[in-house]
């Protein structure tokens, strides 16, 4: 798309500041098409981190994709998501979060096409971490929007939606994954999964370019471009030894490479302190607010238990109890009408209950989780889709009750100003720890699998997992102390 498109105005809003728009905060009809756009633009981005799980044994046969490779599928498109995410936030508050948003729905839609066009893994995966950084650019803008435009019980319903969108797309990725690969429209395979991305990227395109408000801070600076590289660095340094480091045995090399990114990461954090009064990547003084700091903490373990619960999950359903694609497809069916639940509970609340309701989750979710793992240990090869549905239903549930609560909280007091840098990293938080769980279903899964389809060592393998995940979750409750005990109408 043309740039001056891009730069259109809207000619219904009018504010480039960091002011919500009057009419947007009154909900009207313009503001109801914003919020679809943005919230489809985020469905795109959880749906894709999702979409090829049930796909996973298909396109393992398609392309001849090894163990590694299927890691890779994942980790790929999440590790640029990860080092990017800080920096798109960052742009978006500089030169407009509305056009950066179009931007990288541009560069996400035009890799949909490639990862649909592939022939063999390593395209494919290629294709994904182009992907992922069309999210980096993409994603940030969304939360930033929200929190710019939207204020008061407004507010607190639009997290709410944007925590029930999460759940929504943790249903609709592993089913359209299934039900699109078993289908084989016209001999694709699996190929639709993201070959679909493209009609829905260019709906966000138009409407989006219509409907949205354009918002960034009054006086743009300079993008801080080091500190940009070394928070790029520090990120790929600590996630690719985890990602690979089980593939070569635990070398030196790995131990090398995470070193130098916790060395890259200090003297990164050394040049934000430096730069604080020039335009900073990330403003420090957003740790100084403790709902900030512990809920982006507490997202970083629910993005690490996400990576390694639902990709060792699928692989459980069709290796370890032998279901099919489809059938698998329906488990994450169950789970996700229990976080539709939750999210819809989280959203009429209104924020009333503050950190008791995200804590409420994660207990709810780590207890079903000890149970489903007791059921699996049991039942072994002989558990049914109908008799783990009350866990796998509970799960859903306690995690439907988190998202849109802990992020309406964690971003609740940041200025305006900050909102994309804070955006970016709250995503950054869930992003690298999706990462970072999917490279540690190396040392808790595929260590005991060794990438073999037996459906004992699957099972073994798996029930290990829950408990890594319970525990996981028992921390992330932890952690959301820190979150406010009640909430105000204004979020600044």
């Amino acid at each position: 798309m043309p740039s001056s498109a891009l730069d259109d105005e809207p000619q219904h809003t009018t504010e480039p500041s960091d002011h919500p728009t009057p009419g947007l905060s009154k909900m009207g009809l313009a503001a109801w098409i914003a919020l679809l756009v943005l919230l489809g633009a985020e469905l795109m981005d959880m749906i894709d981190q999702s979409v090829v799980l049930t796909a996973l044994p298909a396109i393992q046969e398609s392309t001849g994709a090894g163990p590694d490779a299927v890691q890779w599928l994942t980790t790929g498109y999440s590790l640029p998501i990860a080092v990017g995410l800080i920096t798109g936030g960052r742009l978006g508050d500089l030169y407009g979060r509305r056009k950066i948003l179009l931007i990288g729905t541009v560069v996400f839609t035009t890799a949909s096409l490639l990862c649909g066009l592939a022939a063999g893994p390593g395209v494919l995966i290629g294709a994904r971490a182009l992907q992922g950084v069309g999210v980096a650019i993409m994603i940030p803008q969304i939360l930033a929007t929200l929190h710019v435009t939207f204020e008061g019980q407004n507010r607190s319903k639009v997290f709410g939606l944007y925590g029930a969108v999460m759940s929504l797309a943790n249903v609709l990725g592993p089913v359209m994954g299934g039900l699109l690969t078993e289908a084989d429209l016209f001999g694709l395979s699996w190929r639709p999964i993201f070959l679909v991305n493209v009609p829905v990227g260019l709906a966000v395109l138009l409407l989006g370019r219509r409907f949205i408000p354009e918002s960034s801070v009054k006086k743009a600076a300079r993008p801080d471009l080091t500190g940009m590289l070394l928070s790029a660095l520090a990120v790929v340094l600590i996630v690719f030894p985890l990602s690979e480091g089980h593939l070569h045995h635990w070398p030196l090399w790995c131990f090398a490479m995470l070193a130098a990114g916790l060395l890259a990461l200090g003297v990164f954090m050394r040049h934000q302190q430096r730069k604080q009064n020039k335009a900073p990547l990330v403003p420090l003084s957003l740790f100084r607010g403790r709902q900030f700091s512990g809920g982006t903490a507490a997202q970083l373990m629910h993005g690490l238990l996400c990576g390694l619960f639902f990709m060792t999950w699928t692989l459980y359903l069709q290796h370890g109890l032998g279901m099919s694609p489809f059938h698998a497809a329906l488990a994450f069916v169950l789970l996700s009408l229990g976080e539709l639940a939750g999210a819809t509970i989280a959203a009429k609340s209104g924020g009333r209950f503050a950190r008791r309701l995200p804590q409420a989750g994660a207990l709810i979710a780590a207890a079903s989780m000890a149970a489903y793992g007791l059921q699996a240990a049991a039942a072994q090869a002989d558990l049914t889709l109908l008799a783990m549905t009350a866990p796998v239903v509970l799960i859903g549930f306690g995690l439907g009750m988190v998202s849109g609560p802990l992020a309406d909280l964690s971003l609740a007091r940041v200025p305006h100003e900050d909102a994309g840098a804070a955006s970016g990293l709250f995503n950054t938080a869930i992003h690298l720890g999706i990462a970072l769980g999917t490279a540690l279903t190396a040392l808790v899964f595929f260590t005991t699998t060794g990438g073999s389809p037996d459906p004992g060592l699957n099972r073994d393998a798996f029930i290990t997992v829950l408990w890594w995940v319970g525990s996981l979750l028992t921390l992330m409750w932890a952690l959301m102390f820190f979150l406010p005990k009640r909430t105000k109408n204004r979020a600044g």
